[in-house]
């Protein structure tokens, strides 16, 4: 295990770059150890932030060593030093850190910083997901799904992506509602799919937009405005091929049609805004 030495307080980090770290930092609620150096951090002092890190690590907290570690990885406030990060990782998982757990595992998964192994990063994710993660178990069915380190069960995978999504994963829900589109490893289920995208969607998500379009497109009885409107808001949100569909049903579509699309993505998007207020 590498020993942490405290960061130099001599350095200044660009304003963009620190609040990109700041945002890949702050994924999750944060011990109470560590809450201090997260606000240092939001306020752009990266040293303070590291040394509260370090010592809420040394203090016994595992989220501790996922922070110092992701400072490290990023090179923020010193050089890029990966392999340390790796370390730190691990020491945090030791601790129990579930932040720790998933990253390392992806580290292992990736196989740049870390030789890849299968088993081991799915035994992280998975070790993650046991603990009630939302992302581990995303991982961990992804594992499952893949048969990377474990052998592949589709069921089982779905499990925990049910699991992950009752939490709001949004990655869980789209790639259940994508299963049951394509059919390939369990039965098509086209309206089990919707029921899926509905509720990304609903968080504003482009996917499960776009994925609600090509439903209402697809059906016995196109719902055209239903599904145009979907795709329009799935343009404005960048999801990749959702102008080009867009497009190709207004092709297909009366004037009347395409207004009332229009009309209902518009609405759509006031009641949300209404909400947010």
């Amino acid at each position: 295990m590498l020993h942490m030495n405290k960061f130099n307080n001599s350095f200044v980090l660009p304003k963009a770059f620190l609040a990109t770290v700041i945002l890949s930092l702050t994924t999750s609620a944060a011990l109470a150890g560590t809450t201090e150096g997260l606000a240092m951090l939001d306020a752009g002092d990266v040293a303070g932030a590291a040394a509260e890190f370090q010592a809420s690590y040394e203090a016994g907290e595992g989220d501790g060593a996922f922070y110092l570690g992701r400072l490290f990885e990023v090179g923020a406030g010193t050089e890029a030093d990966p392999m340390r990060a790796a370390n730190l990782y691990a020491a945090g998982v030791e601790k129990g850190s579930i932040l720790a757990m998933n990253r390392l595992g992806v580290m292992y998964q990736e196989g740049t910083v870390l030789l890849r192994d299968y088993v081991e990063s799915t035994r992280l994710f998975c070790q993650a997901a046991d603990a009630g993660d939302a992302n581990g178990e995303f991982n961990c069915g992804l594992a499952y799904q893949l048969g990377q380190g474990v052998p592949k069960d589709v069921n089982k995978a779905v499990e925990y992506w049910e699991k992950a999504g009752a939490q709001g994963n949004i990655a869980a829900l789209n790639l259940m509602g994508q299963i049951y589109v394509q059919g390939e490893d369990v039965a098509a289920d086209p309206e089990k799919a919707r029921g899926y995208f509905e509720q990304t969607a609903e968080l504003g998500n482009a996917m499960g937009l776009f994925e609600l379009g090509k439903y209402y497109a697809g059906l016995e009885t196109p719902e055209l405005s239903k599904a145009y409107s979907y795709a329009n808001l799935a343009v404005v949100r960048g999801h990749p091929e959702a102008r080009a569909f867009r497009d190709t049903l207004e092709q297909d579509m009366t004037t009347d049609q395409i207004s009332e699309g229009q009309a209902m993505a518009k609405a759509w998007t006031e009641a949300k805004i209404a909400a947010a207020e």
